[in-house]
């Protein structure tokens, strides 16, 4: 049963989190997580860049780095997948202990470091997989930390893995990989973004995935600006806000929260909103946006869905609320549309917007 989690999820908090994290997969890879009933109630569809959504609540990048338990997680209810993220060479990432729980926070702090198989072996599963479960899979590409061509990273990962993928995502935000959030700044982003598109456009003839970039939740007014510009004028098909933080709230009260990494989890949701929403403005609504960011609850998925999100992602409350947490978001999110008198959920996109 789904909420057997409420049982061995406190057991599975015993051991470290990374070691947790790898059993969790184990157990995936295995079989022994049950999948849900397929079939999601109609408000929930979503179609976007041609694309059918069973559902618009995903799972996140960084919890399938290495596209290992796709279906396992598609199973479980996501309407779509993000694996990664993936460098063109295998990496092993920084030194242990670099994942955190702040239960107290029901927050999560990482300093993994893009610890990934790498392209090519990545490719070898997505091959395999080609005709999986339905739901869409999102490919999450990153540099290798050594690499002094990051352009040149971007544009192997997308040649190797954009056949895969439904939607493909230049991550330029992860705060563990030193000199990568300045890949964020115009001229930089300007000319990483053409590179990788030209490269997609490459590879894949037919049908080619969107491009989306994925920034940081800490960026200030001008470079969301910037990359709103960016976005408008065609070089992205969609902006994911966002990746982990590196503020840490005054009000975080475990004994973790001095650890340095990207911080995710409960404390981010407002903050996170609050970009999406900005952003939202700052695009007039034209370009599809991903809320990602301290989602646990089917109000917090709407509260993103209503700042402007087509999409959500989330990853940190599995750790806290196990499987059978997509369930039971899709349920309330389907509650909150009716009740609100809403058809169906693309009409609730944006309606907490303000478009300056």
């Amino acid at each position: 049963h789904m909420d057997s989690y409420r049982v061995i999820g406190p057991l599975v908090r015993l051991f470290p989190a990374e070691f947790s994290h790898n059993l969790t997969l184990a157990a995936l890879r295995l079989g022994l997580v049950p999948a849900q009933p397929a079939g999601d109630d109609a408000i929930l569809a979503t179609r976007l860049w041609g694309r059918d959504f069973a559902n618009p609540i995903g799972l996140a990048a960084g919890f399938d780095k290495n596209a290992e338990v796709i279906d396992a997680m598609l199973g479980l209810g996501f309407g779509f997948v993000e694996i990664g993220s993936v460098t063109p060479l295998a990496q092993p990432g920084n030194p242990k202990p670099r994942l955190f729980r702040l239960a107290e926070d029901e927050a999560v702090i990482n300093r993994l470091g893009f610890n990934n198989d790498g392209m090519e072996r990545v490719a070898v599963r997505l091959r395999r997989r080609r005709d999986g479960r339905p739901g869409m899979l999102g490919v999450n590409l990153g540099k290798n930390k050594d690499s002094t061509d990051a352009v040149g990273d971007y544009v192997a990962g997308a040649r190797a893995l954009a056949e895969y993928a439904d939607y493909l995502v230049v991550n330029v935000s992860s705060p563990n990989t030193p000199g990568l959030r300045d890949l964020q700044d115009r001229g930089a982003l300007e000319e990483l973004l053409g590179a990788v598109r030209a490269a997609r456009d490459e590879t894949v003839s037919a049908n080619a995935p969107p491009l989306l970039v994925k920034i940081a939740p800490d960026l200030e007014h001008d470079q969301l600006a910037d990359i709103a510009d960016l976005a408008t004028s065609g070089l992205v098909e969609g902006i994911m806000v966002g990746n982990t933080t590196i503020d840490r709230p005054a009000s975080l009260k475990s004994r973790h929260r001095g650890e340095s990494g990207g911080l995710s989890g409960k404390p981010l949701l407002e903050p996170s909103t609050a970009v999406l929403r900005k952003l939202y403005g700052l695009t007039g609504g034209k370009v599809p946006l991903v809320g990602v960011g301290g989602v646990s609850s089917g109000a917090d998925a709407y509260a993103k869905i209503r700042a402007g999100a087509s999409l959500v992602g989330l990853y940190s409350a599995l750790v806290y609320q196990g499987p059978g947490l997509v369930g039971r978001i899709k349920a309330e999110l389907s509650q909150l549309l009716r009740a609100d008198g809403l058809a169906h959920v693309v009409d609730a996109v944006g309606l907490d917007g303000t478009l300056y």
